[in-house]
């Protein structure tokens, strides 16, 4: 099925008498007939549910969803995209392991990198994305577990260039790890140019309306663990917690990575997705292609009429042909990039905040990618905890404005952004 098909049927294929739609599974327990049957599926010997801490049908049919659509063998919904993050790297790397991150990645998760889970013994490398093929090389250790970057970075808008970081992933044994977050399945791919592992906020596109908080974790199913084992031995030995099952035999390639990460990571954080917003990102999700190619389309308009406007400095968007990633994003997204622009008023930070004021349309918000168009200031709101040194490395300036077009009216978007400037 082509992704807009995918996006309203994937995951869920009703029986006859059964609800059209996916139906929720609010329950936090299941019933079975003997002690024998539960037993195997806590030993993993047969599939079913048990325990909604671990696994429930709601969320495995979203996640499956997912999964189709960004071409996958397995996925895991999590609470919250921060623990999708968190969960996909240390499922692979722990105490006295190194992990190589794209310096632009979004400010919640440098800190969850730099900050946490240093504190956890795991190190961290942070590379310029658009850092030589050499530089990245000596980035690398013998520790190193995995490499991490972000498709669209946020709120700098860097394009990763998947080919380069995965090259170089791959010629160290150890798998990729993009969030794909802003562009979403409908606009890239990963694992179609060398990621391993996708992760998401779906709290951002894929809900679409600013209702639910969640993340989701996508194995491709190709990295070969067992070719690797010497590093990745939660996978490839035998796992004593789990009645000594080794994850790389016993489920491939294919089910290896989301197994354990279900079985052993999300039994002992319990960062579970509850039924009731797996239900809702379904919702959001059958919609998705629909409002991304709105989203796309709007703030290139948005873009082009910032660009020729006096009062702005400057402009950055990958879809515009002046962008210096412009040609990579038409590599890799040539059908559009996302709905976030970021840009600079002229008189700086105090220009920036008399500008947001006097916005009524635009929302300023936390939030970014959903059906209202909202506006932030980073370096004074999700990116205050990072130095200047560290803002900079992010591609973060101090009057940088990141504008999260929605899907209203384009000129009513326009019309309100021009009457801000014009109260300057």
């Amino acid at each position: 099925m082509e992704k807009e098909t995918q996006c309203i049927h994937s995951g869920y294929e009703p029986k006859n008498g059964e609800p059209r739609m996916m139906p929720i599974i609010q329950s936090t327990t299941f019933k079975y007939e003997t002690s024998e049957a539960m037993g195997d599926l806590f030993d993993l010997k047969a599939n079913g549910y048990f325990y909604s801490r671990l696994q429930n049908p709601t969320t495995d049919m979203v996640a499956k969803k997912i999964a189709a659509l960004e071409g996958g063998t397995a996925a895991m919904l999590t609470s919250s995209g921060q623990a999708a993050n968190f969960l996909a790297v240390f499922n692979i790397a722990n105490s006295g392991d190194h992990v190589i991150a794209s310096s632009a990645i979004y400010g919640g998760t440098f800190n969850l990198f730099n900050v946490t889970m240093r504190k956890m013994n795991i190190d961290f490398t942070f590379v310029d994305p658009d850092c030589s093929a050499e530089e990245l090389e000596s980035a690398f250790k013998s520790n190193t577990k995995a490499v991490f970057g972000e498709t669209i970075s946020n709120p700098s808008l860097a394009v990763f260039d998947f080919e380069k970081f995965a090259a170089a992933a791959h010629k160290h044994g150890v798998p990729l790890i993009v969030d794909n977050t802003f562009a979403t399945p409908v606009n890239c791919r990963p694992f179609e140019h060398g990621a391993d592992i996708v992760t998401h906020s779906t709290t951002k596109y894929m809900d679409g309306h600013d209702a639910t908080i969640g993340g989701v974790i996508v194995d491709s199913g190709k990295f070969d663990w067992l070719s690797n084992a010497e590093k990745f031995p939660g996978l490839c030995t035998p796992d004593e917690s789990y009645h000594g099952i080794t994850y790389a035999q016993k489920f491939g390639k294919e089910g290896a990575f989301i197994t354990k990460a279900t079985c052993q990571l999300m039994r002992d954080f319990g960062a579970v997705q509850s039924p009731v917003n797996a239900y809702m990102l379904n919702l959001g999700l059958e919609s998705l292609p629909v409002r991304m190619e709105r989203h796309c389309s709007n703030a290139l308009t948005v873009a082009r009429y910032l660009e020729n406007h006096s009062k702005i400095s400057w402009v950055f968007y990958p879809g515009l042909e002046s962008n210096k990633y412009y040609n990579l994003a038409k590599k890799y997204m040539p059908n559009g990039t996302c709905g976030v622009i970021s840009f600079g008023v002229k008189g700086g930070r105090e220009a920036a905040g008399i500008f947001m004021k006097n916005l009524k349309l635009c929302t300023i918000a936390t939030h970014v990618a959903d059906a209202r168009t909202c506006i932030l200031h980073p370096a004074t709101t999700t990116h205050r905890q990072m130095s200047d040194e560290e803002l900079k490395q992010a591609g973060v300036s101090s009057d940088l404005v990141r504008l999260s077009v929605g899907i209203e009216n384009v000129s009513d978007i326009i019309a309100d952004i021009e009457q801000a400037l014009g109260a300057m």
